[in-house]
């Protein structure tokens, strides 16, 4: 087909729909609102679910992270010790990020550290420990909350998301993100060629492997990004971390094209 007539074949197929949670705002296919928390998520029989984080009157963030550590909170009910400090994600996992978010430390983080002070941490103030009452109460926004912190810092999409919209106002997935923060023409011209390609091997003979390397050079870009985001946010160049933000998220979506591609498929969307 001839490179000229793509972006005006495929443009159109790009939807400009956006959501936004307080996590920061992923592909669709890689949305993970605060909820359920993951404890109970392994078993299947509890039916205790965890109210989203603004149901519950707890504050985001203390005007000062002073005490709120080493803070207690107390009454007939029960007890929950050593509730976390919740300043930020990075404050609620002084273990696993004891400098704070960069350029103090380093973009990448260890996920399986993260992971294990999550448990940790939830194992204190999981609701299930608590008997109905202010303490259960409590138990369940600290719960909420730590679990929506786990989820953004454990991803690179939504971990650079999250700096640059609560460290830096630069809010990459505000309903008018595609207008702000477009995506660079060459990276465009890519995505399309991409996308092109899933929609017309179709049921072709060989389309499994077509796709397959799809998938092999799809994975080396993300790689890429993520390392070119990395070491833009270690350098404090707020520019190219939001540029490399804006391709990540595409690249994303990519993967879930090629994810949910089955023969005979002639056309897929990408969300952004």
């Amino acid at each position: 087909m001839n490179s000229s007539l793509r972006p005006q074949r495929l443009l159109p197929r790009l939807s400009s729909a956006t959501s936004r949670t307080t996590s920061g705002t992923r592909p669709s296919f890689l949305d993970q609102r605060p909820g359920t928390c993951l404890l109970c998520q392994l078993r299947p029989q509890s039916t205790t679910r965890v109210p989203r984080i603004h149901q519950i009157q707890l504050p985001r963030r203390f005007s000062s992270t002073s005490a709120s550590l080493n803070a207690t909170t107390t009454d007939n009910n029960g007890t929950i010790q050593k509730i976390p400090d919740i300043t930020n994600h990075y404050t609620i996992f002084p273990k696993t990020l004891p400098a704070g978010p960069p350029p103090s430390s380093p973009f990448h983080i260890s996920v399986s550290d993260l992971r294990r002070e999550f448990l940790q941490l939830q194992g204190t103030t999981h609701p299930d420990k608590y008997p109905p009452g202010p303490s259960k109460q409590q138990a369940e926004a600290l719960s909420a909350r730590i679990n929506e912190a786990y989820r953004t810092l454990s991803d690179p999409l939504t971990r650079a998301q999250y700096l640059l919209r609560e460290m830096h106002d630069i809010d990459v997935t505000a309903e008018d993100g595609a207008a702000h923060h477009a995506l660079d023409p060459e990276t465009l011209m890519e995505v399309m060629e991409v996308q092109e390609t899933i929609e017309e091997v179709g049921a072709e003979p060989g389309a499994e492997s077509t796709i397959a390397e799809l998938k092999k050079q799809n994975e080396a870009r993300v790689v890429d990004c993520v390392e070119k985001l990395a070491n833009a946010f270690d350098t404090r160049d707020l520019e190219s971390a939001r540029q490399e933000c804006v391709r990540l998220r595409f690249w994303y979506n990519i993967a879930q094209g090629l994810k949910e591609w089955e023969p005979g498929l002639t056309e897929i969307r990408l969300v952004h």
